[in-house]
């Protein structure tokens, strides 16, 4: 009976040191890195639920004035995206791709805002100068 009780007491330390010596190398383990899909996933969505909020427009009267209003926003979402795969994205055909997005979305944004009269926004970024910038709201104001 002494033999069992010592195997025990043996055992019983045995795991309180194993577990006293491994806590601390367990609690000063990096948490993850967040990773570039990550944070492309997150932008991506950031930038779909920004843009189906700005799509949700009051209608005005003027259907010409309602579908620029909606569609730019739709395209400014798909300026940001683009932008996120020039930050993260290195397969060569897509990045083109996302520059030639980036240009013709913005060169429609113009066009749809003249369209309607109203002067094109001047404080969007240059194509492909700053692929960090986020495009900015439509400067029509018609929630």
């Amino acid at each position: 009976m002494a033999v069992r009780f010592i195997r025990r007491m043996r055992l019983a330390i045995g795991l309180a040191l194993a577990v006293v010596l491994v806590s601390p190398a367990l609690a000063q383990t990096p948490a993850p890195a967040v990773t570039a899909e990550a944070t492309f996933v997150a932008e991506n969505n950031a930038a779909m639920e920004k843009m189906m909020a700005d799509m949700n427009v009051k209608p005005t009267g003027d259907v010409n004035r309602d579908f620029v209003a909606m569609m730019i926003p739709h395209h400014q979402g798909a300026i940001a995206m683009a932008q996120a795969l020039l930050r993260y994205g290195h397969n060569e055909q897509l990045r083109r791709l996302a520059q030639e997005i980036i240009v013709t979305q913005q060169q429609e944004i113009t066009t749809m805002l003249l369209a309607v009269g109203e002067p094109p926004n001047q404080s969007r970024p240059a194509p492909g100068s700053d692929p960090k910038a986020t495009p900015d709201n439509n400067s029509m104001h018609m929630k």
